[in-house]
């Protein structure tokens, strides 16, 4: 198991290299840099082609891609410099760690709140298929993935402020967003967070229930499930010991896309919710072209894609031998 994990963590290396270097290039692909960009909003200052140039050698953008690249990775490898955010003229690692881990907080619970609603539900539904249940827990699959999240988001925040006259935005009260780490202001967090959890959750709650019925119906059909009932083994034991544990592995593999596909999805989220977290901040550094700033984060959500692709061969490891042994 531990030469399976250490094979498995040595592949990260050159994957993430080859990760970081289409993002850099895909950064680069829109036509223009930052310095236009700089000029087209500064029209009325009178800015130059001069000014412009000059712009481009301070930031370094008239050096090859390549060049670019390579100061960059290199940054980043030897001592954790993510590069120079020219939008607010501080170092990208001042903006984004911050941010980053208050997406990572709201994804995770996302993730939690996701797999604590779907599994069982999904696992009701193939147990008492054709029932009212199952029909409910399909039109709760249905309805998750036809109602967009940004709009789910607009709907608590009406209900909230039309009857109970509150204000759900942001993950803090306004007394504790500028405060420093205190119980108080965890405390403050959580109470807010479930809202975001619950909105970015939804749509990969619905995908999962489909999943789980969907994988744990076709194990309760197979030979081996009748042979077990005809020898009467109990229901209850008959589903958790055999076909739970086999429809539990496309299940979990789902971990590779979901983890990124919660961080992605809260970008629109965090906009309509005003959340601190790197949504907007991607979506201003996109509309900039602050391009280490933009391909830092594009870079730890590609971090997380692989996290998650490894944390579900573990598990899949753990629940099915024959996956290591291969």
């Amino acid at each position: 198991m531990l030469g399976y994990i250490a094979r498995r963590i040595l592949m990260i290396v050159p994957t993430m290299l080859v990760i970081s270097m289409v993002v850099f290039l895909v950064i680069q692909l829109p036509p223009g840099d930052y310095a236009n960009t700089l000029m087209a909003t500064m029209q009325d200052s009178g800015m130059d082609n001069f000014g412009v140039e000059a712009l481009r050698k301070q930031y370094g953008l008239d050096q090859p891609v390549w060049i670019q690249y390579g100061r960059w990775i290199w940054g980043i490898l030897s001592a954790g410099d993510f590069g120079y955010s020219f939008k607010w003229s501080v170092p990208v690692s001042q903006l984004i760690w911050d941010r980053l881990g208050l997406s990572v907080l709201v994804s995770l619970s996302a993730l939690l709140l996701t797999w604590a609603i779907a599994l069982p539900i999904g696992i009701f539904a193939a147990a008492r298929k054709y029932t009212v249940g199952d029909y409910l827990a399909s039109f709760i699959g249905f309805a998750g993935l036809a109602v967009p999240n940004f709009l789910l988001a607009l709907l608590i925040m009406y209900g909230a402020f039309s009857i109970f006259g509150m204000s759900v935005g942001g993950l803090f009260s306004a007394e504790y967003v500028n405060a420093p780490w205190s119980f108080a202001k965890i405390g403050d967090l959580l109470s807010h967070i479930w809202i975001p959890a619950l909105v970015v959750g939804l749509g990969g709650t619905a995908s999962l229930i489909r999943i789980m019925r969907a994988n744990l119906l076709d194990e309760l059909g197979k030979p081996y499930v009748v042979t077990a009932r005809a020898k009467g083994l109990g229901e209850t034991r008959l589903l958790l010991k055999y076909p739970l544990r086999l429809a539990l592995n496309p299940f979990v593999s789902s971990l590779a896309w979901v983890l990124p596909g919660l961080v992605s999805g809260e970008t629109i989220v965090s906009i309509v919710l005003s959340l601190p977290t790197t949504g907007p901040l991607l979506l201003d550094a996109l509309i900039a072209q602050d391009m280490y700033l933009a391909g830092s984060i594009i870079l730890m959500l590609s971090v997380l894609t692989i996290v998650g692709t490894l944390l579900s061969d573990i598990l899949l490891a753990i629940l099915d031998p024959r996956v290591r042994y291969a």
